[in-house]
């Protein structure tokens, strides 16, 4: 299979401007390009999003990755912002695209407020300016997170509770693909996450990186909330660093052999990463799954 290339004829287009908020601009790309991905990563077109400074009239990078939608978040409300597509070729080759011109949304009314109200858990705060009902429940913070997410990600369960029966929605994902689920899991809070499995959440969900709730769940190192997890129907297959974690997980029925979208399985992935405890493990236990050879007198 032969890399793709860039070539005179196909100049990018400028990134297609989608949901737009007062701290935060999707923008998507080159889905024609990306339907014909074929072979192994190394040989697709890397896509990488620039943002104008216009003090210093150069481009910074504010994204780079083989994905084809991206948020950039933290931004001012009323502002102008300007970007552009660089698309380069597994040789090295690379195209700009044009630039596009987006202005973000003015601030809705309270909504600092009512994020503060979450970040500093202020159980009443938060009832009155719900109940005020000049607010989405939904309404993101400048970093792209809702306040369930904020709520889930401490472990606020009252407040998760209060959003959830003002009608937030449980799945709903930040910039990077995140949830609220695997939020409070990577933090370890079990109780957020039996309630937002009462309530609907998925364990499905994957991140940009392709990660689930169990991978963040392992990532932080909670045992106790991965033995829930699976009582509880999760499927296991991941891989971390913690030889603890990849035992209890390989214990409950994880297939090692399971592949990734890249033909990668959970010992080649170790390796790549240099994860030796790991790769010990995995090795020692594939010795002791072989058949042993009988011998021939």
């Amino acid at each position: 299979m032969e890399p793709q290339k860039i070539t005179s004829c196909s100049k990018p287009h400028p990134p297609v401007v989608g949901k737009v908020t007062h701290h935060s601009i999707e923008l998507s790309w080159d889905l024609e390009k990306a339907a014909k991905r074929q072979g192994p990563q190394e040989q697709w077109l890397r896509f990488s999003v620039e943002a104008e400074d216009p003090k210093l009239h150069s481009y910074g990078t504010v994204y780079t990755g083989y994905a084809t939608k991206h948020v950039v978040e933290g931004l001012e409300p009323r502002t102008l912002y300007r970007f552009r597509l660089k698309v380069t070729s597994p040789s090295g080759e690379f195209e700009y695209s044009p630039v596009v011109s987006v202005c973000t949304t003015r601030e809705p009314v309270s909504s600092e407020c009512f994020h503060r109200a979450v970040t500093v858990n202020d159980e009443d705060l938060l009832l009155r300016i719900l109940q005020g009902g000049h607010i989405k429940v939904d309404v993101p913070n400048k970093f792209g997170f809702t306040a369930l997410m904020v709520a889930a990600q401490k472990g606020y369960t009252s407040l998760v509770k209060i959003l959830v029966s003002n009608g937030t929605d449980v799945n709903l994902r930040n910039g990077s693909g995140k949830d609220s689920l695997m939020l409070a899991c990577y933090a370890g809070h079990l109780d957020v996450v039996q309630y937002l499995r009462r309530h609907g959440a998925s364990w499905e969900a994957t991140d940009l990186g392709g990660c689930t709730a169990l991978h963040w769940a392992a990532d932080g190192g909670h045992c106790h909330v991965i033995e829930w997890m699976i009582k509880d129907g999760c499927e296991v297959a991941v891989l971390n660093n913690h030889e603890e974690l990849v035992q209890l997980l390989l214990e409950r029925g994880a297939d090692a052999t399971i592949k990734n979208e890249f033909g990668k399985g959970v010992l080649e992935m170790a390796r790549v990463f240099d994860r030796q405890n790991v790769i010990s493990l995995l090795e020692d236990r594939k010795k002791r799954q072989l058949p042993k050879k009988s011998s021939v007198c």
